[in-house]
């Protein structure tokens, strides 16, 4: 049986905004934010980088988690990767 791995993650757009995703396959997931075709957010805003990601099992934990991090304020996100 194979297990899944979901990734919640957030990238830094060109312009300085953040996006946050969720997503089971974060280097195809960045390739195609990259690429343009990954959200309509980061077509619009551009592809940076990666800033932070965090690894789950199970998917209800990383959605619940992804909904917590798109509430964060950009300061709180920011010390998630400046620890």
């Amino acid at each position: 049986m194979k297990i899944w791995k979901w990734y919640v993650y957030i990238i830094e757009c060109i312009d300085g905004l953040y996006y946050t995703g969720i997503t089971w396959n974060i280097e195809k997931r960045l390739i195609q934010h990259a690429s343009g075709f990954g959200s309509k957010f980061t077509s619009k805003h551009g592809f940076k980088e990666l800033k932070y990601f965090e690894e789950f099992t199970d998917l209800q934990q990383a959605r619940a988690r992804e909904r917590q991090l798109k509430d964060f304020s950009r300061k709180k996100k920011e010390a998630l990767w400046r620890k």
